[in-house]
């Protein structure tokens, strides 16, 4: 038993090529290296084990018992070396990979699908993975680690360790349908509004928390008389007559023409609200992830 060896693995390397294609001059073009380098790493390799690796005759080399042994073992290692060398330059290259996104219903709708699409399209090697959350679910999916980043609405403050950017500004407004389509035309204070039954997502969200305040700051109150479990049940709600919900704009660009929705007027607006890109601090990306991450900050 040899003990204290410091053999590189380069040298390995170069064995591996040798006893691959059984001829130096072909081993070293591989390499992309000259034939008496070639030669002479064998040698010390040779020398470092204590004993011959190759047996040398005109038409080339073969192994020795000793080789054939060192190169069961070595091959294996090269390869996996190799591949896994692939597989990072494929990564960094955005041939492969897989993206993990965290994101509120709204914040998918409204920002997040149109950048998907295009990186779909530039980028089709890489597998992107999202999952649909409340916006307190998603940033808790980020802090966990379970997501690369996340994507959602304002939310009341984040936890340490995660930072935010802000990627645009959605509007959203009151709509109705064919039940309360006397009110389209007039434009309503928000006494009035109240006055009728009102869609919207429960109190243990962060819309519900949003309008609550923007009601409160008017000393009025705001009381859901249907309460859904996610932004996309608000219209088909609305569309049945059930009462007055309230979507962002970006909802309404594809209506059904059997039943669009009207948007009522509001003398005081709704305020905007702001689509938030999260990141933990201090996190490194993967390339895939990066390059997503930076298609979404316009």
């Amino acid at each position: 038993m040899v003990n204290n060896m410091n053999i590189s693995y380069d040298s390995y390397r170069i064995f591996y090529y040798v006893a691959k294609y059984q001829n130096f001059t072909q081993a070293a073009d591989r390499l992309m290296n000259s034939q008496p380098n070639v030669t002479r790493a064998i040698k010390n390799l040779e020398g470092a084990l204590g004993c011959r690796l190759f047996l040398r005759s005109n038409r080339g080399v073969r192994l020795t018992p000793e080789g054939e042994k060192l190169y069961a073992h070595i091959a294996p290692a090269v390869e996996h070396i190799r591949a896994g060398e692939e597989a990072v330059a494929a990564d960094q290259s955005l041939q492969s990979g897989i993206v993990t996104i965290a994101a509120s219903e709204i914040a998918l709708r409204c920002c997040l699908l149109p950048v998907l699409g295009e990186y779909r399209r530039n980028y089709p090697g890489v597998r992107i993975r999202v999952s649909n959350h409340s916006t307190s679910q998603a940033v808790a999916a980020l802090r966990d680690g379970l997501a690369d980043f996340a994507v959602v609405t304002a939310a009341d403050g984040l936890p340490k360790g995660l930072s935010q950017r802000r990627v645009k500004d959605i509007q959203e407004v009151p709509v109705c349908g064919e039940a309360f389509s006397f009110l389209k035309g007039r434009t309503l204070s928000l006494e009035e509004l109240i006055q009728y039954p009102l869609i919207g997502l429960g109190p243990d969200t962060v819309s519900f928390r949003f309008f609550s305040r923007f009601f409160s700051r008017r000393q009025l109150p705001f009381r859901l008389d249907i309460e859904t479990a996610a932004a996309d049940q608000i219209l088909p709600f609305v569309r049945e007559g059930l009462g007055i919900g309230f979507v962002p704009e970006e909802f309404l660009q594809e209506q059904p023409s059997s039943a669009p929705v009207q948007v009522l007027s509001l003398e005081e607006p709704i305020p905007k609200r702001s689509i938030l890109l999260l990141n933990r601090e201090r996190q490194a990306l993967s390339a895939a992830a990066r390059k997503l991450n930076q298609m979404m900050i316009p």
